[in-house]
């Protein structure tokens, strides 16, 4: 009697209310529910300028996902409009994108390759001054960079305002300073005995960097490259300040100047100007994407 008395006065596991399998239903269908709106969050707007530059009507007025009489209208009159030399404005920005990608890459990795194998004097100074100047932007510096190319314009013309050469100029001293160090942070991690290795068999150090590092780095060099591309061809503030003429503007400064002039009248025109603009970017990305995933990642952790 007592055993059985004892049994009974012992505490009874509880089942749970909410079985484990029905726990993981209800966080997989939150999670899911979750990205379901952040997706429609971030595509509703890219559909909506779609739909906008295929609607002749040029309105924002009763616009809809998708218009009654879709066509290509807006995008043959901005590309055949007398006033506005859009395709001009597209060949800029990705000509100065494409020299300051191509700029900067190649400083960088001479620059990145010097710091991480070679210690002379003031190295370590070097690189902390690399990393203070990426704190500043470049606004700050607006009206020092638009007087140094006005003084050297008048010693070297093609480098002065209003030219192109200026202004790519400026985006690769612009975008030396973390790309430097995010080169040399990833050179750090290749062992320095391959460097070795190939100075015994008789190359120089150009030879060692061109043929055997340079190679290994890939990753961060498509990285460096792209997000670079990327900057230069959104900039919009400096663009704005150092360049006047027509013809040279970058296709950002002009949509800024067509919006403003013709906003309420063309807003078709303006949203297919977006579109264009939009398409060399999304070009180059989608097929580097994973190059410049693994190059971020890598720096972050080799680094």
């Amino acid at each position: 009697m007592s055993t059985h008395s004892t049994n009974l006065n012992e505490p009874q596991p509880q089942t749970p209310l909410v079985s484990l399998r029905t726990r993981r239903r209800i966080g997989t269908a939150l999670r899911y529910g979750l990205a379901m709106i952040l997706i429609i969050f971030a595509v509703l707007p890219v559909l909506w300028v779609i739909s906008a530059s295929l609607n002749p009507a040029k309105s924002l007025v009763g616009g809809t996902i998708w218009p009654k009489n879709p066509g290509f209208t807006n995008y043959d009159q901005l590309l055949n409009n007398e006033f506005f030399p859009y395709v001009q404005w597209l060949i800029n920005s990705a000509k100065l994108a494409t020299i300051s990608a191509v700029g900067v890459v190649l400083v960088s990795c001479f620059t990145g390759y010097a710091l991480s194998r070679f210690r002379f004097r003031g190295r370590e100074h070097l690189m902390t001054g690399l990393l203070i100047v990426n704190v500043f932007p470049a606004v700050l510096g607006m009206v020092a960079l638009f007087s140094m190319l006005q003084q050297l314009g008048l010693v070297i013309p093609i480098l002065g305002l209003d030219t192109h050469g200026g202004l790519a100029m400026i985006y690769i001293g612009g975008g030396l300073g973390l790309n430097v160090l995010m080169v040399k942070s990833f050179i750090d991690s290749i062992p320095l005995e391959i460097d070795e290795s190939a100075l015994v068999e008789g190359a120089t150090f150009w030879q060692t960097f061109w043929y055997i590092i340079f190679p290994m780095i890939r990753p961060i060099i498509i990285t460096v490259g792209v997000l670079t591309f990327m900057a230069a061809y959104g900039d919009f503030v400096i663009a704005r300040v150092l360049l006047k003429s027509m013809d040279k503007l970058t296709v950002m400064v002009g949509l800024m100047l067509f919006r403003s002039d013709r906003f309420d009248q063309d807003f078709g025109m303006i949203t297919a100007g977006a579109i264009m603009a939009a398409i060399p970017v999304i070009l180059l990305y989608i097929p580097l994407q994973k190059y410049v995933i693994s190059g971020m990642t890598s720096g972050a952790v080799k680094g």
